[in-house]
């Protein structure tokens, strides 16, 4: 056990049982793998904008079919309907895709995507996670 814990000293993150044992990790890993999730996290939030192609704009225009169910502030209208404001724009592109392909299935949706060109959907997803969403009051609070 001496042997392990100067290799940790030494700045070997863990040490292993010469028995073939499992490792064991010493004080510094745990940090390295919070870095390690926060950096994960944001390169991935960077690549979502990055991939984001659609004309906020463009889309606003084209958002008024989906406005009687969605809502134009993204917020939906029916129960049946999920909110779209906020929601990342590679995750809406990909949704819409899956209805027009045939991949996910719902009447309405099935109907109305047909007729969307892949630049009308990016161009949707764009303007529906342009949407800042806000928590107001929190009940109970």
């Amino acid at each position: 056990m001496k042997e392990d814990s100067s290799r940790i000293r030494r700045g070997c993150p863990f040490s292993a049982d010469p028995c073939g044992g499992s490792m064991r990790f010493g004080q510094r890993p745990p940090a390295r793998a919070a870095v390690l999730v926060v950096s994960l996290a944001i390169c991935f939030a960077a690549q979502d904008r990055a991939e984001a192609q659609g004309d906020v704009k463009a889309g606003r225009q084209k958002a008024e079919v989906c406005a009687v169910c969605h809502g134009l502030d993204g917020l939906a209208k029916i129960a049946e309907a999920p909110n779209l404001a906020g929601q990342t724009e590679g995750y809406l592109i990909e949704q819409v895709t899956a209805f027009k392909t045939g991949e996910r299935q719902n009447e309405m949706m099935s109907l109305v995507v047909q007729n969307l060109s892949p630049t009308d959907i990016e161009d949707l997803a764009a303007y529906y996670s342009a949407i800042e969403i806000s928590v107001g009051k929190i009940p109970g609070q």
